[in-house]
């Protein structure tokens, strides 16, 4: 019989929502986010945190529990600011439009409610 190992596949879903997020808040380091700042002011440099700061906590597993809840808003707000033309749509393949959004969603809410696992910079504090 195979065992369960939680915890790798904890470590595999936090690579997955906080590496492949990295590289959207890297793209906005290296070319800016005045698109955002034009629409939602100062308000748009959260971005950052939401982008850069929480996936890079995700991934080290450090304080995986807060992170997850700033990156899962960072996510809500995008939807509403962002995608919010196709909350509701299918795209051309006939996927969710917003699939790729919503699994990172789905993911930073799985990783509140579980905590980062073993393999993680931090492991004791509640909000690890």
């Amino acid at each position: 019989m195979i065992s369960k190992n939680r915890d790798l596949g904890l470590l595999v879903l936090r690579i997955s929502v906080g590496g492949l997020m990295l590289f959207h808040g890297v793209a906005k380091l290296l070319h800016g986010i005045s698109f955002l700042v034009e629409n939602m002011g100062t308000f748009a440099y959260a971005v950052y945190i939401g982008e850069v700061l929480a996936p890079l906590l995700i991934l080290l597993g450090w304080r995986t529990r807060i992170a997850s809840v700033v990156f899962a808003i960072n996510c809500v707000v995008a939807l509403t600011v962002a995608h919010s033309q196709d909350m509701f749509s299918i795209s051309d393949h006939g996927g969710y439009a917003n699939e790729l959004l919503m699994l990172y969603l789905l993911g930073s809410v799985a990783l509140f409610f579980t905590g980062a696992g073993k393999f993680a910079v931090s492991k004791t504090n509640h909000w690890d």
